[in-house]
């Protein structure tokens, strides 16, 4: 056991003079460690959406299909799923500081060896790595904010964990596609290696030793746990292009996950010294919290995926500006962070979740208005109000979830809280695509039911002169599918609508720390 830190305080004990308590880990230079987490906590977070804008210059690049260029972002997602769950058992045992810096300092490396990659296998194996690596950074900084803290200043560092989290998927397509434009898609993996070595050498500097415990390495509940996650994400991921359950390789990976997750759960309820210990379970806010975020990492992920697409290829945005147009939205998360960091001490965070949720939901039901030949106002306005939302329900949500919990269990924890959000993006990310393809498909088919050459508002839309021309039906075509894509957009918006709300009773089930 390490003795450089004095012990951790037995949960409950006293507060220190003038009524403030005692963080878990005492550290010299608090500030400058939580910059330093943070600057990792944005490196990861970027990297999720980055790469995204920069798939056809990279299959062009390595002489790859638009279909297997996506094993790209797919091999990153599966193995950061998979790794997730290990960063709890790796702190406990190497120490919290020993894994962050390999972890940042393993990210550092593949993301080079990304840049410098000259064919797929290559990429895709340096992915793996890179996703092994990146999986342990975002819990271990939540955990480490959550120990360095005293408890009336949690609300405060979930703002700024919070801050990283939100914004980072919002920047990252923006930030990719400039750095594509302008220099090369390379440079997407090469400014992971300026920021990367500022967080390791601030993370180095001021993150003290834990003391480490002996643990035994349960190989088995591991393994099934990492055959679940994987197949779900695989499923997740290929199940548009594979045709869904009407696809043996869904249906394999559908099995696979079943048997996978009742295998675990089987397996850790008699184990000895289990690889994820179920009495965590026992908790009612950190429950209510996994499914909570569950369902906003499905809303929150999956509008920034439906509005890349939306604005570029329907409203004929370039690159650029749709990172513009979008970039508002993470300017109001930022404000709401800063903000209710400071209401979560003075009022129920419950109250402040119920009002992010207002402000998500009214968004959703302003963007579920939107029309192709509309200006940018409303994009902007209504993702200013989103983001706003977001930042006051991730807070408070954050700090309810962890109120409670043992502190034996917070590596264990906030590396499931992620893998979970992870599983909550994943299915959101996938449902959205679904609706958006099937109802394109029947919002066309009812459309052109009714219209004809003859309708008003095909001879007030499609040019005079093509009329009786072989063009004519092409154009009208042409419209009718803008049209039909549309309302596909529109019908996604209300599902998401739907979804922020079926989250309201989960409130009601959380205690007040």
């Amino acid at each position: 056991m390490s003795d450089d830190l004095p012990p951790t305080p037995a949960s409950g004990s006293a507060p220190a003079q003038g009524g403030l308590s005692k963080p878990n880990v005492v550290v010299a230079a608090p500030g400058l460690l939580t910059a330093s987490i943070m600057v990792a906590t944005v490196m990861q977070v970027l990297d999720t959406t980055i790469a995204n804008v920069a798939l056809p210059h990279m299959a062009s690049s390595l002489g790859a299909t638009q279909e297997e260029i996506t094993w790209v972002l797919t091999s990153y997602i599966v193995a950061s799923a998979i790794a997730t769950p290990l960063t709890g058992w790796s702190a406990d045992r190497i120490g919290r500081r020993s894994v962050f810096l390999g972890a940042i300092a393993g990210f550092i490396l593949t993301s080079v060896l990304c840049g410098i990659a000259t064919s797929l296998p290559e990429m895709v194996v340096f992915r793996i790595f890179q996703g092994v690596f990146g999986a342990a950074i975002i819990p271990l900084a939540q955990a480490t904010l959550l120990d360095i803290n005293p408890k009336e200043k949690i609300g405060q560092a979930m703002a700024i964990y919070g801050a990283g989290i939100m914004v980072g998927p919002i920047v990252g397509p923006t930030l990719g596609g400039y750095l594509t434009e302008v220099f090369n898609w390379r440079y997407v993996f090469f400014i992971n290696l300026p920021v990367g070595i500022l967080a390791l050498f601030g993370v180095a500097a001021f993150m003290p030793k834990e003391a480490t415990r002996e643990r035994r390495f349960d190989i088995m509940g591991f393994a099934y746990l990492a055959v679940a996650v994987g197949s779900l994400q695989l499923m997740l991921d290929r199940g548009q292009s594979a045709g869904w359950f009407e696809s043996v390789e869904i249906i394999l990976y559908a099995g696979l996950m079943i048997s996978g997750l009742w295998a675990f759960v089987i397996h850790c309820w008699g184990a000895k010294d289990p690889f994820v210990d179920l009495a965590m379970f026992r908790d009612r806010n950190f429950v209510m919290g996994l499914m909570f975020i569950f369902l906003i990492g499905m809303t929150l992920f999956s509008g920034l995926a439906l509005l890349p697409p939306l604005l570029q290829k329907l409203m004929g945005y370039p690159v650029i500006t749709t990172g513009l147009v979008m970039a508002p939205r993470g300017v109001g998360t930022m404000i709401s962070m800063i903000l209710v960091g400071r209401l979560v001490g003075r009022f129920d965070p419950r109250a402040l979740v119920l009002c992010g949720l207002a402000m998500t939901a009214w968004s959703l039901h302003m963007m579920s208005g939107f029309e192709t030949g509309m200006d940018s106002r409303l994009i902007i306005l209504s993702g200013v109000l989103q983001g706003f939302g977001l930042g006051f329900v991730f807070v408070p949500l954050s700090t309810l979830t962890f109120a409670t919990i043992a502190t034996r269990f917070r590596g264990d924890a906030t590396a499931m809280f992620s893998l979970v959000r992870n599983m909550g993006s994943g299915a959101g990310i996938s449902i959205v695509t679904v609706v958006l393809a099937r109802m394109s498909t029947v919002n066309h088919e009812e459309l052109a039911a009714t219209l004809t050459a003859q309708s008003g508002a095909v001879r007030d839309t499609v040019p005079g002169l093509l009329q009786g021309t072989p063009l004519y039906a092409a154009v009208a075509d042409a419209l009718v599918s803008q049209q039909a894509a549309m309302l596909a957009y529109i019908d996604n918006f209300f599902l998401m609508l739907i979804l922020t709300l079926a989250t309201v009773p989960i409130v009601l089930f959380l205690r007040k720390p």
